[in-house]
């Protein structure tokens, strides 16, 4: 416990020195809210449904109205999900730093839910949608019985995240290497750290001279180039290291 206390102060003394600040979120930031991963079938009518096939182009022009159906599913479930203790503190961190960016993987929105302002969707939003043929954006869904839709300009309409097969924004990944270039601390939390080119975001972090803090609840690919490792979820260990961190500014 008390090389956790330990590790818990250095990291908010790298947070008390920073003006600029990244935190990057996979999976494991919403595994607390009741969020699935993305592998995990909703319910029992999707088990013999391989996801991998669903979420992919070639999966919606093969079935629209399956893979839309299934999204469906998936955006009632996401939609009762309430951001956990560890996004709370994510948003209450970013009041204290000049520059502060959310980098997420997450499709679910709890970020902005809990009160995040800048935050960069790597894998883009289940609530957003845009058409498949021009990738038009879509704010709000034509009111007909065709499933799925089709946007004004006669395509399908598609929900707005990145499929297999697909490339990630390319506004997004650049703004996100702006950041990453140009932060003082990187807090990298509940990543897998396999998945490229998200998993490389640390070590351009490392490169620009940025210290690296670590939250997962096991080691990673990512914990060697950290200069703290905080072992434990999201939910535990945010608020503790926000806390720490608010406290050393007011003493």
């Amino acid at each position: 416990m008390s090389d956790f206390k330990t590790a818990i102060d250095t990291a908010a003394r790298f947070l008390g020195g920073a003006r600029s600040v990244v935190v990057s979120t996979g999976a494991g930031m919403s595994k607390e809210s009741g969020i699935p991963t993305f592998r995990d079938a909703p319910n029992a009518l999707w088990e013999n449904f391989d996801p991998e096939k669903l979420a992919s182009p070639e999966g919606f022009l093969s079935d629209p109205s399956l893979v839309w159906r299934w999204y469906e599913d998936r955006r009632r479930m996401i939609s009762t999900a309430q951001p956990n203790a560890g996004h709370a503190a994510i948003a209450r961190l970013e009041g204290y730093f000049d520059r502060f960016v959310v980098v997420t993987q997450n499709i679910d929105d709890l970020h902005r839910k809990a009160g995040s302002k800048n935050i960069i969707e790597m894998h883009g939003n289940i609530f957003r949608f845009k058409c498949f043929d021009m990738g038009h954006p879509v704010d709000e869904l034509p009111l007909d019985d065709r499933v799925p839709p089709r946007c004004r300009c006669g395509s399908l309409i598609r929900p707005d995240v990145v499929w297999f097969g697909e490339l990630l924004p390319e506004e997004a990944v650049e703004r996100a290497y702006k950041a990453l270039e140009n932060c003082d601390v990187m807090l990298v939390v509940g990543t897998s750290g396999v998945v490229y080119p998200v998993a490389g975001f640390p070590g351009v972090a490392r490169r620009a001279g940025a210290r690296i803090i670590e939250i997962n609840p096991e080691e990673t690919p990512i914990t060697r180039l950290a200069d703290v490792f905080l072992e434990g979820t999201a939910g535990e260990v945010l608020p503790r290291l926000t806390g720490e961190f608010v406290e050393s500014r007011s003493s």
